[in-house]
């Protein structure tokens, strides 16, 4: 007796035929190669499978946590390494998501990221007008963000920033170890191009003189668009100073706990037998007033900017024999819990 089937044939080696499933299934056994390897001790082996597990990731169906997750482990591995700029980049990227990951892991990556970022320099990027594309050493960040936090080798460095219909901009500078370098590449706006206009026959002798030509408001245009432009910039920049500012506080409050639970005022970190963890405290307090500094210049500067867009808007000439304006704009500062600025509304 004979008994004949008809169905589908699976491969041993392509079990899915979904490509996102598979690739989420690459993702997973990238991952436990490199946990394997890490457990091993073999070290350069299991930051270059995380690697690989990191790149599968972020072209598979995966979630914030499992991103955030690969990119911790791989930069405590790098730390190990002593790669300290790898591991100072791949953690940061970690605790983009500090909400989604494992409470071990984030402490982790907490104390790892301050021992890494001590090691290299940290510049922070920010562009005018903002969305420019920024290249650090030829190398392209992406996406494009109001501010780039960034981390470099110590030694010198080149900054530029590119946006179609603006010149490029460029900045060099030394990266110093430990320091933070806040760096604002302007693009002035290219300028427009002007149709010929075909020349008008000469007019008869006993023609009038021709009126002169109106002024033009270009100045005043170039003026409100730089403000809002300007004022963006300088808000958004202050608000992600300030917001790392509330993350380093949270730090040190954690710190300053760790202290008094092991016995330690943290008033008394002045002595000359003071713990180890006293000096990681006085480099975040002062890291956290850098950044508090920073975000409420960088804010005072946006409210300048504010004010003299808003006299530019209110600026606008008229002419008695022409139709009253129907334009106008109206500022709203705007405040959240996390962010601060200004909201224009109106025709110009």
């Amino acid at each position: 007796m004979s008994v004949a089937g008809v169905g589908n044939t699976a491969s041993a080696d392509e079990p899915y035929d979904d490509p996102d499933v598979r690739a989420a299934s690459m993702t997973a056994g990238l991952l436990r190669r490199a946990r394997q390897a890490q457990a091993a001790g073999r070290m350069v082996t299991a930051a270059a499978t995380y690697e690989r597990a990191l790149e599968a990731a972020q072209g598979a169906w995966t979630t914030d946590a499992e991103r955030a997750t690969i990119a911790g482990e791989l930069g405590l591995v790098e730390l190990a390494l002593g790669r300290h700029r790898d591991a100072a980049t791949h953690m940061a990227q970690c605790l983009q998501h500090r909400g989604v990951i494992s409470g071990w892991l984030r402490n982790q990556v907490d104390d790892g990221l301050q021992r890494a970022a001590k090691r290299v320099a940290t510049v922070y990027v920010t562009t005018n007008p903002p969305g420019a594309e920024v290249l650090i050493d030829g190398q392209a960040l992406s996406p494009p963000e109001p501010v780039h936090e960034v981390y470099v080798e110590p030694g010198e460095h080149t900054v530029r920033a590119r946006l179609e219909g603006h010149e490029e901009a460029e900045s060099s500078f030394t990266a110093e170890v430990g320091r933070t370098h806040p760096i604002v590449l302007k693009l002035p706006r290219l300028p427009e191009r002007v149709a010929r206009v075909p020349e008008a026959p000469a007019a008869p002798l006993s023609a009038a003189p021709a009126a002169p030509p109106a002024g033009s408001t270009f100045p005043l245009a170039e003026l409100r668009i730089g403000g809002v432009a300007l004022t963006t910039a300088a808000v958004a920049a202050g608000t992600v100073f300030l917001l790392r500012s509330g993350v380093l506080g949270d730090d040190l409050a954690a710190q300053e706990g760790a202290l008094r639970r092991g016995g330690w005022d943290p008033s008394a970190c002045g002595g000359a037998d003071a713990p180890l963890a006293c000096t990681e405290l006085r480099d975040t307090a002062e890291a956290r007033d850098l950044f508090r500094g920073l975000g409420v210049g960088t804010l005072v500067a946006g409210g300048v900017f504010a004010a003299v867009t808003v006299a530019a808007f209110l600026a606008e000439p008229s002419s008695p024999a022409s139709e009253p304006a129907r334009q106008g704009v109206r500022v709203v500062p705007v405040m959240t819990a996390e962010r601060a600025g200004v909201f224009l509304q109106g025709t110009w």
